[in-house]
């Protein structure tokens, strides 16, 4: 199976970078390695383009980008190639849940990202939204929230820390987008590994040929994996590439 990994998906927080948002020189030299045996390294995250690209500079040329949890992807010039917005009357809905119970929010759009530190400051209708989303610490207030959030089927609903709650629009994941690159690239999902460690990686580490989770990975994100690497402070990245670069010795 290993042999035929020809796309490794990565995702950043909790996975590729460690505690400092940093990429290891393991981590670095492994994604290295593995560009050289001709296999695609894809940033699959749920960060905007300008919180990813210094990272992405430094890794070296990709074939293509995913940013915020598919709802961008760009190639490897940056040239925007797929978007999915988030409809500007959800949006509404989401402010108003956040008024209702004064939670912490936090946003990103093709203008800038905002949060509850660093407010939006005209009308929602002026920004083009593309992912929007929580932060509570309180267990109780955040499954009232979620409850709230799930009987939306206009909304795809996960995570990317277990205090974290993370919006886009129904049918937009990090799959789904590795779907429309594998297309492009002619590669099947059998072909690809998909590394990660929280719910807004579930989807692709599913339906990836071979999904890994982190050491740290929340408990339901190791479950649905096919093996679980390191810790993302001990390289775990590095450790899972090369399992498929060395799966033959």
């Amino acid at each position: 199976m290993f042999m035929s990994i020809k796309l490794i998906a990565l995702d950043m927080d909790g996975t590729l970078v460690n505690h400092e948002g940093e990429v290891s020189p393991e981590n670095e030299r492994a994604i290295q390695r593995a560009k050289e045996k001709g296999i695609h390294v894809v940033l699959s995250t749920g960060r905007s383009l300008r919180t990813c690209r210094d990272i992405s500079d430094q890794l070296g040329r990709s074939s293509y980008l995913i940013t915020v949890n598919g709802g961008e992807i760009y190639d490897h010039d940056y040239n925007l190639v797929d978007t999915t917005p988030l409809d500007k009357n959800l949006v509404k809905l989401l402010w108003t849940l956040k008024e209702k119970h004064n939670v912490y929010y936090w946003s990103s759009t093709t203008q800038g990202i905002f949060n509850t530190h660093n407010p939006f400051d005209q009308d929602i209708d002026t920004y083009d939204w593309l992912k929007f989303g929580f932060d509570i610490q309180d267990d109780e207030v955040r499954k009232v929230v979620m409850d709230e959030l799930m009987k939306n089927e206009a909304l795809e609903i996960t995570n990317s820390s277990p205090t974290n709650i993370e919006i886009n629009p129904a049918g937009v994941n990090k799959a789904a987008a590795l779907v429309k690159v594998c297309k492009w690239l002619d590669l099947s999902m059998e072909e690809v590994m998909a590394v990660g460690d929280s719910m807004n990686d579930i989807a692709m580490i599913r339906e990836s040929g071979f999904g890994v989770a982190m050491g740290n990975a929340q408990e339901k994100v190791k479950k649905a994996a096919d093996w679980v690497t390191g810790h993302h402070t001990d390289h775990g990245v590095a450790q899972a590439i090369d399992r498929v670069l060395y799966s033959d010795k």
